[in-house]
């Protein structure tokens, strides 16, 4: 009985999260507007997110702010991290205690500062204001990602190289990188998410006609949601849905190819 009921409650919950999915999904190819009439299947709400300059502009907003950011995150994040491993603990613990206020505070809080502060030095905002706010609050991220990557032996493993004759770029490139490299990707990967998913700090930090896609679905509320909007939904949780299945299948084959030790 305690498997049953484990499996009723564990397909609840996934139709608790998936199926609000769902009728976005189905929604997307309604040929009507309305939600609750089903008019025929059509592609008519995509061809007109295509077509529509307002959205693709908010789609190209969204994804190149989100990759620059990341990137800029991603390199000043593990600077950051190399820098500190330097130091000496009390040092790093008292760094490590302000990287995590961002991370506490509220976002709200975050966007006005940031607002504030462009407003003091004069700076427009727009695209810039924007990207310099989405790489300031994923950095804390980044460092939390990488730091758990530098040890003890990544240093000894780089004295080594170094006595062994290795130059410091050379080591730095064939020891220390490869050692980083899983946090930096899972850094650079949560810096890009959390500026696609990003709201408040872009709506404060922004200018006047720049949008992203939360900003544009922001906006369209007050005048109610087009449908194309649920066919921009569907597109990026397919999108993301076959970068997870992919990532899966290859991490699958990859530990099916690799020799298995005998015990």
């Amino acid at each position: 009985m305690k498997k049953v009921f484990g499996r009723i409650y564990i397909v609840i919950i996934m139709l608790f999260l998936y199926l609000p999915i769902l009728t976005l999904i189905v929604l997307s190819f309604n040929e009507t507007k309305s939600m609750s009439v089903w008019g025929g299947f059509s592609l008519h709400w995509y061809e007109e997110l295509f077509h529509s300059r307002l959205m693709m502009g908010a789609i190209v907003n969204t994804f190149s702010i989100a990759i620059l950011a990341a990137l800029i995150a991603t390199i000043v994040g593990t600077l950051a991290v190399l820098g500190m491993a330097a130091m000496k603990p009390r040092t790093q613990n008292i760094l490590l205690g302000f990287n995590n206020i961002p991370m506490l505070n509220a976002d709200i809080v975050t966007g006005i500062a940031l607002m504030l502060f462009f407003l003091m030095v004069g700076a427009p905002r727009g695209y810039m204001t924007i990207l310099f706010s989405h790489a300031t609050f994923c950095i804390p991220y980044v460092i939390l990602s990488v730091r758990p990557r530098v040890n003890k032996n990544t240093e000894k493993l780089y004295e080594a190289a170094l006595d062994l004759g290795a130059s410091e770029k050379y080591a730095f490139r064939k020891i220390v990188l490869p050692e980083l490299r899983p946090g930096i990707l899972s850094g650079f990967l949560l810096s890009f998410t959390m500026s696609v998913d990003d709201f408040i700090i872009t709506y404060f930090t922004r200018g006047a006609g720049i949008n992203t896609i939360s900003t544009l679905i922001y906006s369209e509320v007050k005048i109610g949601i087009r449908p194309s909007l649920f066919a921009l939904s569907t597109i990026i949780f397919v999108v993301a849905l076959l970068v997870l299945l992919a990532v899966n299948i290859r991490q699958d084959s990859n530990e099916r190819k690799a020799p298995q030790t005998c015990s």
